[in-house]
C-alpha cells in the first residue's frame, strides 16, 4: 500500500518513545498517555476471521458464536453502511455474493436489508458442511453483535470502503461509546480497529487518540516496508495486517523490531500458522480458529 507521505516525528518525540519502550510496562504507560493504547505483545491473538467463516455464513451471529466457542480471542467485523445510515456487518460492498439479494448495500435499507436470506449460500456452496440451522440467517448490526456478545468479546473491527461511506467513523464511535467500549488499559483492548485507509485511520485517530488501530496494507509484490514507513507508522498504529502469503521472517522482525504488532491474514493450514508463529507475528486471522487454537497449545 502506497501511503502518503506525513511530516516526519520530532526527533525528541521519539527519544520519548524509545525512553519509555524500555520501562516497566507501567511506567512507560505513564510517559505514553494519551499516546497510544496500550496492547500486550507477549498474547498471540486468534482473530476468527468474519467469525468461524471456515464452518458457518461468514459474518452472521452463528459463525461468530461459532469462533467464539472455537476460542477465538477476537470477532473479526467488517462494517458496511446501509442507505439509512445503519452500521452492518457484511465483507463486500454488494450483498449479491453472501445473500440472496442483489445490488449494493448502501441501496438498501436496514429493513429491507434484514428481509434478505445470509445464510442458504454457504449450504448450497459448502454441502458437507451444510446446517438447515443456517437458513434465513439474516445479516447483523454492529449493534445486534455487540448485544449479543457484550463486553466480555473482543472485537477487531474493519472500516471497509470508508470513502462509500460519509460518516462512518463517527457512527462507529458512537456505537462503540454507548456499549463502553472505548476504553483501554495498560495489557489489552476491547476493540481494536482495522482499515486498509489511511484516511479512515487517521481521522478514528483525531476523533480518540485512545483507539488501538491496525493499518491494513496490500502488496502485490513480496512485502517489503521503510524505516520511514514504520516511523509514520507509529504515529497512530499500534500494529499492521497484510496477506500471509506476502511477507518473510526479515519482514515480521523488521515490523516487530518498530514495536509494532503484525497480524497477517487469512492463514487456514496448520503448517503456514506454525512457520509465522516462528517468524514472529503477534496472531493471525484464520477461517478456523479451532485449528489455530490446537496450534497454539501445541496440539
Amino acid at each position: 500500500m502506497k501511503m502518503k507521505r506525513r511530516i516526519k516525528i520530532a526527533a525528541l518525540s521519539m527519544s520519548i518513545f524509545l525512553f519509555a519502550s524500555m520501562l516497566p510496562t507501567g511506567a512507560a504507560s505513564a510517559v505514553e498517555k494519551d499516546k497510544s493504547p496500550g496492547m500486550n505483545s507477549n498474547k498471540l491473538l486468534n482473530v476468527a476471521h468474519r467469525g468461524a467463516s471456515g464452518h458457518a455464513p461468514e459474518h452472521t451471529l452463528a459463525s461468530y458464536k461459532l469462533g467464539d466457542e472455537m476460542k477465538g480471542d477476537y470477532i473479526e467485523i467488517d462494517l458496511q453502511m446501509t442507505k439509512d445510515g445503519k452500521l452492518i456487518a457484511m465483507h463486500d460492498e454488494s450483498v449479491d455474493r453472501t445473500t440472496n439479494g442483489t445490488g449494493l448495500v448502501k441501496d438498501y435499507t436496514l429493513e429491507q436489508l434484514k428481509e434478505l436470506d445470509a445464510g442458504s449460500w454457504f449450504n448450497e456452496k459448502y454441502p458437507e458442511k451444510a446446517n438447515p440451522a443456517y437458513e434465513g440467517l439474516q445479516v447483523p448490526t454492529l449493534e445486534q453483535v455487540l448485544q449479543t456478545f457484550g463486553k466480555d468479546a473482543r472485537y477487531y473491527i474493519e472500516t471497509k470502503s470508508p470513502e462509500v461511506y460519509p460518516g462512518m467513523e463517527e457512527e462507529l464511535l458512537r456505537i462503540l461509546n454507548k456499549y463502553n467500549l472505548t476504553g483501554v488499559n495498560e495489557r489489552s483492548s476491547k476493540v481494536l480497529i482495522q482499515s486498509f485507509s489511511q484516511e479512515s485511520l487517521l481521522k478514528m485517530h483525531n476523533l480518540d487518540p485512545n483507539l488501538p488501530l491496525i493499518q491494513l496494507i496490500s502488496y502485490k509484490e513480496p512485502a517489503t516496508i521503510s524505516e520511514g514507513e514504520l516511523q509514520e507508522l507509529t504515529e497512530y498504529a499500534v500494529g499492521v495486517g497484510m496477506s500471509a502469503s506476502k511477507i518473510d521472517e526479515t519482514y515480521v522482525q523488521k515490523v516487530r523490531s518498530a514495536g509494532l504488532l503484525i497480524h497477517p491474514y487469512t492463514v487456514n493450514e496448520k503448517e503456514q500458522m506454525m512457520r509465522l508463529l516462528d517468524w514472529g507475528v503477534t496472531g493471525m486471522f484464520t477461517n478456523y480458529p479451532d485449528l489455530l487454537s490446537d496450534v497454539l497449545h501445541g496440539e
